[in-house]
């Protein structure tokens, strides 16, 4: 008997996730189509010159036990001195670790054990992130807008905003208005390139649901007088507040590149270069799709049994070759997506020394990067040379904006003049350069995301149609969430289970739901 075949549309986490559970506990055939020529979507490595970008920062860090042992599994974590323990459902479970070869030269295929620490530059000083009310941060912003800050925060305690209606509502209920004002408002909207109260406060409820000023002074205080010894057993800690993560020697490209090669040894199916054009669909299941190869420009139909869609949803539905209602249409089409642009900046040193950020918010408004990455202080293999320093600027935009459409020199000249302008480098410090740009990076909430639960119902009618991962979803999701739809996913086809709730029900900083 002839077997079933998955089509997987999209080799990012959440693609690759699905295609490896479905060889490793199944009899069902994946075939990927990726359109790119990288594995990893968002997540990849990008290797320029020898100096490696992780595009947008990944954090190898989970609350799901799953997620955690499923990563370790494809690189182990690399420890020098002891196992590295994680508490698994209250209980202490070594993950799979591998020591120092006798040589001493390190495994190449591991996960290290890094620190986790970001700040706020703002006013050309460092601010802890998420803000705390330490007094470090009391002495930077002055005994009077400390006391402002206060009064604003205790006022929230009191007067809560009943009816969150935007994400401005969001902030001001967890940190007060002045707070809000002072550190979240100008990052929020250049990230997003409207004001704060024009987007759904579901994205707050999403990405930092639990974080407030009491977590986040109580986690210092916490992070003062604990002693423990278990290093990464995070598991009731925000995630914005974790202190340690593991994370893939040469970059989070690295895991999906090993994924694909698993896949491949294993007689999965792996195709890059190849983009849908078109879903065939019969009554309420999707029977093939045409892609198209992006080199030759051949068309390939695929026939499957289940399809799987990671591409981003206004994409699914205008690929669909059945009359889609007009609402419908109308509802994805009005979905918007912000783009994303890294200036990758080679120095022979910063301005500013001991920076040991994996990465830096930059809250000054008179610029118009949003984020620094120090990719050294992600791994250290990620530099080619030791004695340089190896930064990534990233810029939020629009797909054909005017900061879009700049070309390689007006970018590199802009990031250079920024860096200068906020005083964390010399111009003459500039070794090199390069520019990288991401379309479709933030699936956002706001446009026609109000009505986006039309497009679940329409979706969910056909049977054999699985939407996972971020832009599959249109959900602000982490890498890990992507991954736990793409099992969910898998794991409902192998138990015929054609429901799509449980998928939708995945949600990032609400208790995970597992697999038991």
């Amino acid at each position: 008997m002839k077997n079933k075949k998955a089509i997987i549309i999209g080799g990012g986490p959440a693609g690759l996730t699905a295609a490896f559970e479905f060889i490793q506990n199944t009899d069902i055939q994946p075939v990927v189509l990726e359109q790119s020529e990288y594995w990893g979507g968002i997540s990849r490595t990008v290797n320029y010159k020898g100096n490696r970008i992780d595009i947008g920062g990944h954090r190898f860090f989970s609350k799901s036990d799953v997620i955690m042992d499923w990563w370790c599994k494809i690189l182990p974590i690399l420890s020098e001195e002891k196992s590295i323990k994680i508490s698994y459902q209250n209980k202490s479970k070594e993950l799979n670790t591998i020591g120092f070869p006798s040589d001493g030269k390190n495994n190449d295929n591991v996960m290290l054990v890094r620190s986790r620490k970001s700040r706020i530059y703002y006013q050309k000083q460092f601010f802890d992130y998420p803000i705390s009310l330490t007094p470090e941060t009391v002495l930077k912003l002055g005994i009077f807008n400390t006391f402002l800050i206060g009064m604003s925060y205790l006022k929230s305690v009191a007067f809560p905003i009943k009816e969150e209606r935007n994400l401005e509502d969001f902030f001001i209920n967890r940190f007060g208005k002045k707070l809000y004002q002072t550190f979240f408002k100008d990052y929020t909207e250049k990230v997003w390139g409207i004001k704060c109260t024009e987007i759904s406060s579901e994205w707050g409820a999403q990405r930092i649901k639990g974080l407030s000023i009491r977590k986040s002074i109580a986690h210092f205080l916490n992070k003062k007088f604990s002693k423990s010894d278990e290093t990464l057993s995070q598991k009731d800690t925000e995630t914005s507040l974790i202190e340690y993560f593991l994370y893939p020697k040469f970059g989070p490209g690295q895991m999906w590149e090993e994924v694909a090669e698993k896949l491949i040894s294993n007689n999965g199916e792996l195709h890059q270069n190849l983009k849908v054009k078109e879903i065939k669909t019969d009554g309420n299941k999707i029977v093939s799709v045409i892609a198209q190869n992006q080199i030759t420009k051949e068309e390939i139909l695929f026939e499957g049994d289940y399809f799987i869609s990671t591409m981003p949803v206004k994409e699914l539905i205008s690929s669909l070759d059945c009359e889609v209602p007009e609402k419908i249409s109308e509802v994805s089409e009005g979905l918007i997506y912000r783009d994303f642009i890294t200036v990758g900046l080679l120095l022979s040193k910063m301005k500013k020394q001991e920076i040991t950020d994996n990465w830096i918010y930059i809250q000054e408004p008179y610029v118009k990067v949003g984020r620094l990455q120090i990719f050294n202080n992600w791994s250290p293999f990620l530099v080619k040379d030791e004695n340089t320093t190896w930064v990534g600027l990233e810029y939020f935009c629009y797909e054909n904006d005017a900061l879009w459409n700049k070309n390689e020199v007006q970018m590199k000249e802009l990031a250079i003049k920024e860096m200068v302008e906020i005083g964390m480098i010399n111009r003459e410090d500039v070794l090199d350069s390069v520019v990288i740009k991401m379309p479709k990076t933030y699936p956002a909430y706001f446009g026609t995301y109000e009505k986006f639960d039309q497009i679940i119902d329409y979706t969910s009618q056909f049977e054999n149609l699985f939407l996972i991962g971020r832009n599959g979803m249109h959900k602000y999701n982490n890498q890990d969430h992507s991954m736990l739809t793409a099992i969910q996913a898998v794991q409902n086809i192998k138990n015929g289970i054609f429901s799509k709730e449980n998928l939708w029900s995945i949600n990032t900083e609400q208790e995970y739901h597992e697999e038991k």
